[in-house]
């Protein structure tokens, strides 16, 4: 069967389910009290597993740690039986992924890819490297909550389901990235494997911890673009600024640029853009690999350079070019004595909402309820930042993301997981999967 054909099939299949799991699953079948059976066995097991991955330092460039916590991944993965590949970053100058396969002899199980990151944002040299449980419900660590924790829980998942029997009737792709926190170039080399997962898969899953509320999940996301401006105008003695011949410099025309992009874009919906470093005067030099930059002026000399370095994020395509529209519009109305380029890079896509990702959140909010926990309803986008479930979004029929191991003080040494939420969210990730196999089977059957 085509894919595109395939995946239709898959989509209508599960939303036609959508009343049938709602009227007659109000209370948990009896596979699925296994399920909570398992976890609650296996917990012990899958938190000692996240200390130890935490306790390897894996920051974005730190390739050997990454390798190590990719390594720990593939043997808990082969343990249940999927092909377990590396693959090599050094084409996009990062560590690499694991994909890891297993696919279903059922011709009707759904196609499921299943995503997490190997990498976190704190590096070797950082103070901030180990596991502390703090009590019962509280754990610190770089990278517990984002996101080996939400790791821990697809190794979890697929160990209740291998344990249960019920892989047999799922075919599902896991994705680890070795350079989420910090993507490797070109990004079309560095996002080439979840791309080629989701070309396969009819649904996509992404355990990052998203906007850390257990009471939702992200059906949508938003896109995130870099953006430079620089700016070069005419040096001159402090006492000329203003005058005709000279112009404003530099700065001033940053400021205009900047001030106009506020004014005219701020107030539009899930639309935001963030000049996050700015380095003007006589002369500048801007490290970008580094993130950093130097200047030299004075107070009495006009400002002949500027730089300043922002990322544009939006829920649509559409809002992107629109957005960048508006702001080469208002740098080209420049100052006299002034030249101003905007560039934009390519970055994280948004993940539109759409009828199929709010039809998998339903299913997911059943599983919710009716294991006694929570109603899930959608994140607004604005809470979380890009995730590489983006890359994926625009070729599945279906896409939620938020499914990991909530915490709060993500990217800080405040970093704090809430391990109440482990069990919890293995639970539901399980059911879903076996719920999924379940709809799809069932519509094949009443043809």
């Amino acid at each position: 069967m085509l894919p595109l054909i395939r995946k239709t099939i898959l989509t209508i299949a599960v939303s036609a389910c959508l009343p049938v799991i709602a009227n007659t699953t109000t209370t948990l079948n009896e596979i699925e009290h296994n399920i909570v059976t398992q976890t609650e066995l296996l917990l012990p097991q899958t938190l000692k597993e996240l200390e130890q991955a935490v306790n390897i330092n894996s920051g974005s460039m730190n390739f050997a740690g990454v390798k190590q916590v990719g390594a720990l991944a593939k043997l808990q993965l082969e343990e249940v039986g999927f092909k377990v590949e590396w693959l090599d970053g050094r084409y996009f100058n990062r560590a690499g992924h694991i994909v890891a396969t297993h696919e279903s002899d059922n011709p009707n199980a759904p196609k499921i890819v299943m995503i997490g990151h190997l990498d976190t944002v704190f590096e070797a040299e950082d103070d901030f490297q180990k596991f502390v449980r703090l009590n019962e419900q509280q754990a610190a660590g770089p990278g517990v909550a984002d996101m080996k924790g939400g790791n821990a829980i697809i190794i979890a998942a697929m160990r209740i389901l291998n344990k249960l029997d019920l892989l047999k009737d799922l075919s599902i792709k896991i994705v680890l990235t070795g350079d989420e926190e910090s993507s490797g170039e070109p990004l079309t080399d560095s996002k080439q494997a979840i791309v080629d997962a989701a070309i396969w898969a009819d649904i996509a899953l992404g355990f990052e911890n998203g906007d850390n509320d257990i009471n939702t999940a992200m059906a949508a996301r938003r896109g995130y673009t870099g953006w430079e401006l620089a700016i070069k105008a005419k040096p001159a003695h402090s006492s000329r600024i203003f005058n005709p011949e000279i112009g404003y410099g530099a700065i001033f025309e940053a400021a205009r640029i900047l001030d106009a992009f506020r004014e005219q874009l701020s107030s539009e919906e899930n639309l935001t853009f963030n000049p996050g470093m700015i380095v003007g005067g006589t002369r500048i030099d801007y490290q970008k690999e580094q993130s950093s930059g130097t200047a030299f002026g004075k107070s009495n000399v006009i400002a002949q350079e500027v730089k300043v370095i922002g990322d544009l994020r939006a829920l649509s395509v559409l809002q992107v070019e629109q957005a960048m529209a508006v702001m080469q519009k208002i740098v080209a109305a420049k100052a006299e004595h002034s030249q101003a380029e905007l560039t934009f890079e390519t970055g994280y896509p948004p993940m539109a909402l759409t009828k199929g990702n709010l039809a998998l959140l339903a299913i997911y909010d059943e599983v919710s309820r009716d294991l006694g926990y929570n109603k899930v309803v959608a994140a607004n986008p604005r809470q979380a930042g890009a995730a590489d479930i983006s890359f994926a979004a625009n070729h599945v029929e279906m896409a939620l993301d938020g499914l990991g191991l909530m915490g709060q003080g993500a990217h800080t040494k405040d970093e704090i997981a809430d391990l109440t939420s482990l069990k919890k969210n293995i639970e539901k990730t399980t059911i879903l999967l076996y719920r999924l196999a379940q709809a799809a089977n069932v519509k094949t059957n009443r043809e």
